[in-house]
């Protein structure tokens, strides 16, 4: 985990044009949408300490991690990721997303940390898993944004309190 640098754009906006990438997102992102997203992280972790950080593994640039509040409950701190393709399958997901946590639990003194995805979005509901958090069904929700009837739209919520973290760790 790290800054975002100018290099990252590049490779950023192909892996939020990938089709598999975004699979479970109701579209691709513009080159544009993209390297704004990718300001926006870096701008949130200079203000803040804490936010998206870049991943690299193998000197590459692979996607990224962190915490952010979403913009439609911003009394929440989800933990999430988005890695290029090449990335996936190595742990990269889980291991980068469990030092989020880590900050987020033990440097922001935060009590719970959620996660969530669009409910066919297996790959990832297995990395929450994996990281300990539980899911909450009464907690699932309609994505705001994603119209009535959209595949994508019914999103599933997990859970990780910090006393829970410490015993997966």
């Amino acid at each position: 985990m790290r800054q975002w640098t100018p290099a990252d754009r590049e490779p950023f906006a192909q892996m939020n044009a990938d089709p598999e990438v975004v699979e479970y997102f109701p579209s691709a992102l513009t080159r544009e949408a993209s390297d704004s997203l990718a300001a926006r992280a870096q701008a949130h972790l200079d203000e803040h300490g804490w936010g998206l950080w870049a991943l690299e593994a193998d000197g590459r640039f692979a996607g990224f991690t962190g915490l952010a509040r979403p913009s439609w409950d911003r009394s929440v701190v989800e933990v999430g990721w988005r890695l290029p393709r090449w990335a996936w399958g190595h742990g990269y997901a889980t291991e980068a997303a469990r030092e989020a946590l880590a900050v987020g639990f033990d440097e922001l003194g935060l009590a719970e940390i959620v996660s969530f995805t669009a409910a066919p979005n297996e790959r990832s509901q297995a990395v929450m898993r994996r990281l300990g958090m539980t899911r909450d069904p009464t907690a699932d929700f309609d994505y705001p944004g994603i119209a009535e009837g959209h595949p994508l739209r019914r999103h599933v919520l997990y859970r990780i309190s910090a006393a829970s973290s410490r015993t997966t760790e």
